[in-house]
C-alpha cells in the first residue's frame, strides 16, 4: 500500500452498524470514547441523524462547523441524558421545571438561559442555548457513555436537506468525521421543534406538534413569520432561523392553490418537470411528470413529514428540469412540512400558470 493510498484511507469514517432495538453497547462505547478525544461521531436520534462533538469542547465543536460549513452564527443544540446534565449547561426556570420533565425526552428543544463557561462556539455568542434531551435510545446512551452533553446539529451539509438515515448520513460525512453510528432510518424524520421559553415563542416547527406544546405547558406559544417559513429571521436565535435550508439542487417550486387545478396548470411542462408529494395530487397528475416522488396520503401528514427529507435528496437524481411540490394544512405535523418545503423552495410559490413562469425565468 502506497503512502498516499494509505492517507487517503485515514480520511474516512468508520461506519458501525447498530440494531435499534438491541444496540451494540461495545460500538457506543467506541464512539462515546471518540467524542471525549474530540472527535467528530454522526449518530441516529428519533427525529434526524446528528453530527456530534463535546459540547464542551471549543475545539471539538469547531469541527461540526467545518464539517457542514455551516456560518458560524448559527448556534448548535447541546443534547443531555437527563436533568442534572440540562442544569450544567442551562439554567431551567422553575416554573416550567414540571411540564419539561414530563416531556423529556422528546422531540423538543428548549431555548434556555446558557450557564457559565459554555464555549461561545457552541451559543453562536449569544445568552441562550438550544437543549434537548433525545429519545432515541442510542442517542440516550452515547451521551451517557460519553458523560459530556453532545452538540450536534443535523447531519448535513448546510443548506441541504437533513440526513433520516445512515446511508444519507455517510453520504455527506464519510470523509470528514470520525464514526458514523447507522441504525437506519429515523423514526420522525424532521427536525425537533423548538420552543424559546423566555418569551414562549415558536422558533422552529417540528417532530413536536403545536397542540403537544400547548397541552404540556397549559398555554399556547406565539407563532412567528419566521417559525412558519414566511421570512428568515436576521438574528439567528436558534437552528433553523437564519438562513437557507434543506435545498436540493433541482429548482423547487411550492403550489399554493387547489390541487384539482394543478394538472391544468401544468400541462404546458408535460415531461420536463418532476412531482413530489401526496399520492392524491400524483394520481390527479398522472403521467405528466418525469417522476412523481410520493411522500404519503394527505391523510397521514406525519408520513409525509417523515419522508419529506429522504424525498429531497432523492429528487436530485430524478435529472428534472424543476420539481413541484404541493401545500399542505398547517395544523399539527403539516406546520413542520410547510416550514421545511416554504425554505426548501427558496420561498419560490405560485398558484397560476403566470405566477409558475415568473418562478421559472
Amino acid at each position: 500500500m502506497t503512502a498516499k493510498t494509505s492517507s487517503v484511507l485515514k480520511m474516512r469514517a468508520t461506519i458501525l452498524k447498530i440494531n435499534r432495538s438491541n444496540p451494540n453497547l461495545s460500538k457506543i462505547r467506541l464512539a462515546a470514547e471518540t467524542i471525549r478525544k474530540g472527535g467528530l461521531v454522526v449518530f441516529p436520534t428519533e427525529t434526524v441523524y446528528g453530527i456530534g462533538a463535546d459540547a464542551m469542547n471549543a475545539s471539538a465543536c469547531r469541527k461540526i462547523f467545518k464539517a457542514k460549513k455551516r456560518p458560524s452564527d448559527n448556534p448548535l443544540i447541546v443534547h443531555v441524558s437527563d436533568m442534572e446534565m440540562a442544569e450544567k449547561v442551562a439554567i431551567i426556570p422553575r416554573r416550567y421545571r414540571k411540564a419539561i420533565e414530563s416531556i423529556w425526552p422528546s422531540p423538543l428543544t428548549l431555548i434556555l438561559k446558557a450557564r457559565a463557561g459554555l464555549p461561545r462556539v457552541v451559543t453562536a455568542g449569544l445568552k441562550t442555548v438550544a437543549v434537548r434531551m433525545p429519545s432515541d435510545e442510542i442517542a440516550l446512551e452515547l451521551i451517557r457513555q460519553s458523560r459530556t452533553p453532545i452538540a450536534a446539529p443535523s447531519a448535513n451539509i448546510s443548506k441541504k436537506p437533513s440526513s433520516t438515515s445512515g446511508k444519507h448520513a455517510i453520504g455527506y460525512f464519510l470523509k470528514s468525521v470520525d464514526i458514523i453510528l447507522d441504525a437506519g432510518n429515523s423514526k420522525f424524520g424532521i427536525e425537533s421543534t423548538v420552543l424559546d421559553l423566555g418569551h414562549f415563542t415558536l422558533l422552529r416547527p417540528g417532530a413536536f406538534t403545536m397542540e403537544e406544546i400547548s397541552a404540556a405547558f397549559m398555554k399556547k406559544p406565539k407563532l412567528p413569520k419566521e417559525a412558519l417559513g414566511l421570512k428568515e429571521a436576521k438574528k439567528a436565535l436558534s437552528p433553523g432561523m437564519k438562513y437557507r435550508h434543506y435545498s436540493p439542487d433541482t429548482k423547487l417550486m411550492l403550489y399554493e392553490g387547489d390541487p384539482s387545478r394543478l394538472k391544468s396548470i401544468l400541462s404546458p411542462w408535460k415531461g420536463r418537470f418532476a412531482f413530489m408529494g401526496s399520492g392524491e395530487t400524483a394520481f390527479l397528475l398522472g403521467k405528466m411528470p418525469v417522476k412523481s416522488i410520493i411522500l404519503g396520503s394527505r391523510k397521514e401528514p406525519r408520513t409525509i413529514a417523515r419522508n419529506l427529507f429522504s424525498g429531497l435528496i432523492y429528487l436530485d437524481s430524478l435529472k428534472a428540469e424543476f420539481c413541484i411540490t404541493e401545500s399542505f394544512t398547517e395544523k399539527g405535523y403539516g406546520l413542520a412540512i410547510m416550514n421545511r418545503l416554504r425554505k426548501a423552495s427558496s420561498h419560490k410559490h405560485f398558484h397560476t400558470a403566470e405566477e409558475l413562469e415568473k418562478c421559472l425565468r
